[in-house]
């Protein structure tokens, strides 16, 4: 197949975004260090009527998170610091959790440190606020209790990749900004690249980020300033300049590569799929290697496959779109001749009644979390955290439709064991969650929950109140929003963001409750009224 019929069937791919009214992207190939296509989609700016180019800036969000581990590789290789140290040693302002948290644990996303973006919503912040690394050291310097101990599980952590920045600032006395563009991106020539620690600098040429409504589009504004977790400005022609450096390592020299593809493990010898920010997976036969990320509404992906000497990007600024699986897209088009595997399990057809079994809610017990999954009749589908569409694969295995890897499958009820929904993962063994199906508490037991609640590590106060007949939970920026019953004093807040487990003391009276939401575990309140 010469290049430009596949050239033709990638523009293809992006054919509805090439347009002049909505948001798109801007896509990057390589292979063997040359450029083969980079091409822009849709507007950069509605406003003003800019089109996207391969030179529009985004905000590439998660795929910022392999420079900062990169900026531990390097300074690994420099001999100014081992991935084994203590992260104390170089934070000292972090609380003594009485358990070694080490470098490597941040970049495996096994600290079990809770996760920054879930900390600041607890505590009352919107994603649309103003956000500088200073307030997410307030707020993680104020916690004072881990997740789970470190290195016993992997769960996704930007607040990790935060404190790699404040190594790299006290290791070296420079910024993650400064280090990485002395020693990162100028040396590749990534000059539209930088990390954007001040949301009041100007950057020309920079794409906006946008979410689809009912009559069109909306601004989903974006003002971090923090960096290391997300914050990377990027074109895709500099990504493809990052990734041409694995395969002819220019920066960090012959170990580097090597050095970023070093995979986690757990305390009980399990290998991670994750690496120093990057997952390393096997795709159709073949080794890939990518990273996603999600800010506001900008959806970005980064892959390669170091073998076949093949990297894409795509980069958008469209809260609906789905880079990861349009980039694999690509990657089927310019790989067939190398791959060893079918495409990606056909789907199958089920009825509704077939779906509809698999509707309800499931809690985890080891996580303190819910998860719901609806049938959406318009779809045709079942929704998973009612928002994100499952594929079925047969009659009992599901993927997203937005990412093909993510996978779950249902185990039928047996005897006294209830449904179960089982999410499959790369990074450690399977979660478990069962089907429960609460009663309504009585008017009297809802009663005894009600009352102002504090927490200490966050400085915050909720209410929780009785609204039509239901338990309500009221908090600040946020309003009031219903929670559901899960188990014994279990609840779950209506959009399934969060759930709550209320404490009693010996004579039976709520004390308290914990807060546990996606990558957060029992945050503490405390009755007060």
């Amino acid at each position: 197949m010469k290049t430009d019929s596949r050239i033709s069937q990638v523009d293809q791919l992006f054919s509805q975004w090439a347009k002049a009214s909505s948001p798109g992207c801007a896509i990057g190939i390589m292979q063997d260090g040359a450029i083969l296509y980079e091409q822009g989609y849709g507007m950069a700016d509605l406003e003003y009527n800019i089109p996207i180019t391969p030179s529009t800036i985004f905000h590439v969000a998660s795929v910022s998170k392999q420079f900062a581990a990169a900026a531990m590789a390097l300074l690994e290789l420099d001999g100014k610091l081992s991935v084994n140290d203590d992260i104390r040693k170089y934070i000292p302002e972090l609380y003594d959790f009485g358990e070694t948290i080490t470098i490597r644990h941040l970049i495996h996303h096994t600290s079990g440190l809770r996760d920054q973006w879930e900390l600041l919503i607890t505590a009352g912040w919107r994603m649309e606020d103003v956000i500088t690394t200073q307030d997410v050291l307030d707020l993680v310097f104020d916690q004072r209790e881990l997740n789970f101990k470190p290195g016993a599980e992997y769960s996704y952590c930007n607040t990790g990749y935060t404190l790699l920045g404040i190594i790299v600032k006290n290791v070296t006395g420079k910024t993650l900004r400064e280090f990485c563009d002395e020693r990162i991106f100028q040396p590749l020539g990534m000059t539209s690249t930088h990390f954007h620690d001040d949301h009041r600098e100007i950057v020309p040429n920079r794409a906006y980020s946008y979410g689809e409504t009912e009559d069109g589009y909306q601004h989903l504004h974006l003002l971090y300033a923090t960096v290391g977790a997300t914050s990377l400005f990027t074109t895709v022609g500099d990504l493809l300049r990052w990734e041409a450096n694995f395969f002819d390592p220019q920066v960090g020299a012959e170990g580097f590569p090597a050095a970023m593809l070093r995979q986690g493990t757990l305390n009980n010898g399990d290998t991670l799929s994750y690496a120093f920010g990057v997952m390393v997976r096997d795709y159709r036969g073949l080794s890939a290697v990518d990273h996603s990320g999600g800010d506001a509404g900008f959806r970005t992906h980064l892959l390669h496959f170091p073998e076949q000497k093949f990297a894409v990007t795509v980069l958008s600024n469209l809260a609906s779109f789905t880079p990861g699986k349009l980039a694999f897209e690509i990657a089927d088009i310019f790989l067939a001749e190398y791959f060893t595997d079918e495409p990606a399990t056909p789907t199958v057809t089920l009825t509704p009644e077939q779906l509809k079994v698999f509707e309800g809610t499931y809690y985890g017990v080891a996580s303190a979390s819910s998860l719901s999954v609806e049938f959406d009749a318009e779809q045709g589908a079942l929704l998973f955290w009612r928002q994100f569409m499952l594929e079925a694969v047969d009659e009992t295995h599901f993927r997203l439709a937005i990412s093909p890897q993510s996978l779950l499958h249902f185990v039928l009820p047996q005897g006294e064991t209830p449904m179960q929904l089982v999410l499959d993962s790369p990074n450690g063994r399977p979660i478990v969650y069962e089907k429960v199906d609460a009663e309504a508490p009585s008017a009297e037991a809802l009663a005894a929950h009600t009352g102002r609640y504090f927490c200490p590590e966050l400085s915050v106060q909720y209410e929780i109140l009785i609204e039509e007949e239901v338990l309500a939970l009221k908090r600040r920026k946020y309003g009031t929003v219903k929670l559901l019953p899960t188990i014994t004093d279990g609840f779950r807040e209506a959009n399934g963001s969060y759930d709550l487990l209320f404490t009693r003391n010996n004579a039976g009276d709520v004390t308290g409750f914990a807060l546990t939401s996606g990558r957060n575990r029992h945050v503490r309140f405390e009755r007060q009224a």
